[in-house]
C-alpha cells in the first residue's frame, strides 16, 4: 500500500497540480488521510515548494452547524481568505469519517453559510481561472465512502486506484492519452453553438456562443474524465430529469426535475429531499446553470453517491446549478456548484447545431 500512495501523491504534485520550486501548497484533509498526506508532503518538500496542511476531525463539520448562531454561520476565515488571495496550490484530500454528517442539518443553516463564502468562492475561481491559482481534489478511500456504494474497503480502494491508473506503470501518460483522446471531441464541440439534450424525461437546449469547451483530464479531479463548458446563461430552456440523487452535504434529493425558461429553474419538483432542493434554490445564483458536461471516463461503472466519480462516469450527462467556471467564459455567480446527474444511456441523445451527435452513451461523431 505505501507504494500505490507514493505513486498517487507522484500524480497529484507533478502531473496534477505541477508544482514549481517555491509554490506555496495547502493540503486539506482529514487524519483518515495520513498515508497519502504523508507521500504528498514529502513529494511537495522534494520538489521545492512549500507545504501545509489542515486537518479535519471526526464531526467537527455537525457541531458547527449545530452550535453556531448567525453571526457564526456568516462568518468568512481571514486565514481562509488568506491562502485563497496568496497560495499558489490547493489540494484537497477527500477523507470522510461519515459521509452522512450533515444530513439531519437545517437546510437554513446550510444556505446561510454557503452565501456567506460567495467572495472567496468568486475570487477562487477567479485566480484559478487565470492559472495563478492551481487546484485539485482528489480522493482517499475510507470505510464511509465504501460503505455508502455497498463495496468492501479493499474493493473501493480498486475502484479508486483503477480510476487514476495507479496501477499503471506510469500513470501521467495513461492521462495524457485521456486528454488526447478528448480533446478530438472538445475541438469539435468548440466549432458548435446550440445543444440540445434529449432523454427520459429531459428535452434541453442552449448555446455555447462566446463560450468553451474544456477538456477535464486529471489535473482539476482526480480522477477525471469528462469535457464540459458554461451555457450562455439565459439560452436554457426546456425541462431536464436527473435519474440519480442530487447529493448536498450529505443529504439525497431524489426524483429531480426542473423546469427552465430563459435560463432560469421556473418550477421544480422532487420526490425526495424537495425543502432542501428549495432551499438551494434560494441561494444566489443557484437557479441558473453554470455548468454543462458529458462523462466520459467508462472505467467508472457504478453510481458511487460521490460527484467526484459518478460525473466521470461515461454514458452519462451532468449539470451545475450555480456559479460557473470562468475560463468556459461563463458569467454566474454563486456561492454554490451543484452538480446533478443523469443517465444517458437509454434514449438518450445530445445534439449540435441539429445533428445528432451522441447517442445512448455514446459519441457517434
Amino acid at each position: 500500500m505505501h507504494t500505490i500512495y507514493k505513486k498517487y501523491a507522484k500524480l497529484l504534485v507533478h502531473y496534477s497540480l505541477e508544482l514549481k520550486k517555491g509554490d506555496k501548497l495547502l493540503i486539506s484533509s482529514t487524519y483518515l488521510a495520513e498515508p497519502l498526506i504523508k507521500e504528498v508532503y514529502r513529494e511537495a518538500l522534494d520538489a521545492g515548494a512549500h507545504p501545509e496542511i489542515q486537518i479535519g476531525i471526526n464531526e467537527l463539520s455537525k457541531l458547527f452547524y449545530d452550535h453556531a448562531g448567525d453571526a457564526q454561520l456568516r462568518y468568512v476565515s481571514p486565514m481562509y481568505l488568506h491562502a485563497v488571495k496568496s497560495y499558489d496550490a490547493f489540494l484537497t484530500i477527500r477523507a470522510p469519517f461519515n459521509v452522512k454528517e450533515l444530513q439531519s442539518v437545517d437546510p437554513e443553516k446550510k444556505k446561510k453559510a454557503a452565501v456567506a463564502q460567495t467572495r472567496v468562492k468568486k475570487l477562487f475561481m477567479k485566480r484559478a481561472s487565470t492559472g495563478a491559482l492551481k487546484w485539485t481534489l482528489c480522493e482517499f478511500p475510507t470505510d464511509s465512502q465504501a460503505q455508502e456504494c455497498s463495496l468492501s474497503r479493499s474493493e473501493y480502494e480498486d475502484m479508486v486506484f483503477s480510476a487514476c491508473f495507479l496501477y499503471s506503470e506510469n500513470p501521467p501518460e495513461e492521462w495524457r492519452k485521456v486528454r488526447a483522446s478528448q480533446q478530438h471531441i472538445v475541438d469539435f464541440l468548440n466549432s458548435r453553438h446550440d445543444i440540445r439534450i434529449v432523454g427520459r424525461g429531459t428535452d434541453l437546449s442552449f448555446t455555447t456562443r462566446g463560450r468553451r469547451w474544456i477538456n477535464s483530464d486529471g489535473r482539476h479531479n482526480m480522477p477525471s474524465g469528462e469535457i464540459f463548458t458554461s451555457p450562455e446563461e439565459d439560452s436554457v430552456r426546456g425541462r431536464v430529469t436527473f435519474s440519480f440523487p442530487g447529493i448536498y452535504m450529505g443529504e439525497e434529493v431524489e426524483e429531480i426535475l426542473l423546469y427552465v425558461d430563459q435560463g432560469e429553474v421556473v418550477k421544480w419538483e422532487a420526490k425526495k429531499g424537495g425543502q432542501l432542493l428549495a432551499k438551494i434554490l434560494e441561494i444566489p445564483g443557484a437557479k441558473r446553470f453554470g455548468e454543462a458536461a458529458i462523462g466520459t471516463n467508462t472505467g467508472i461503472r457504478r453510481f458511487t453517491k460521490n460527484m467526484l466519480f459518478d460525473e466521470k462516469m461515461g454514458g452519462t450527462i451532468h449539470l451545475a446549478l450555480g456559479a460557473s467556471y470562468p475560463e468556459t467564459g461563463g458569467k454566474n455567480e454563486s456561492p454554490i456548484h451543484w452538480d446533478l446527474l443523469a443517465d444517458m444511456k437509454k434514449d438518450g441523445r445530445i445534439f449540435a447545431d441539429g445533428e445528432l451527435i451522441y447517442r445512448n452513451g455514446e459519441f457517434i461523431v
